[in-house]
């Protein structure tokens, strides 16, 4: 049983390892001043790229012909960022003002 054990102790370890090497290169997307946490101005900025990508036109607002499924309300980039720091402050579970790999990666709470 023992033996069991720390057989599959031994199997499970690498793949953490690789899980935690993936955390880590996401939060290297994110973090942009490179101190291994993501504040909230890091985390806004490099999430308002969909924001972005999505604003065809480039008028700040997405339309709804802009918008996944072709419909819905008009946002406009301040929405959509006032969004992105209400997400932010849920995932900084621990209250730093910055989120480290785990909490990056954590689904919204």
């Amino acid at each position: 049983m023992i033996r069991a054990a720390a057989a599959a102790v031994a199997l499970l370890l690498p793949l953490a390892a690789a899980a935690q090497d993936t955390r880590n290169a996401y939060l290297r997307q994110f973090d942009t001043d490179g101190n291994g946490c993501v504040s909230e101005a890091e985390y806004v900025a490099y999430m308002s790229r969909g924001f972005e990508r999505m604003d065809t036109n480039h008028d700040g607002v997405l339309e709804a012909a802009e918008l996944p499924g072709g419909h819905g309300r008009p946002v406009t980039l301040q929405d959509w960022q006032a969004d992105l720091r209400r997400q932010f402050h849920r995932l900084d579970r621990r209250h730093r003002g910055c989120l480290d790999a785990q909490e990056l990666t954590a689904p919204p709470g």
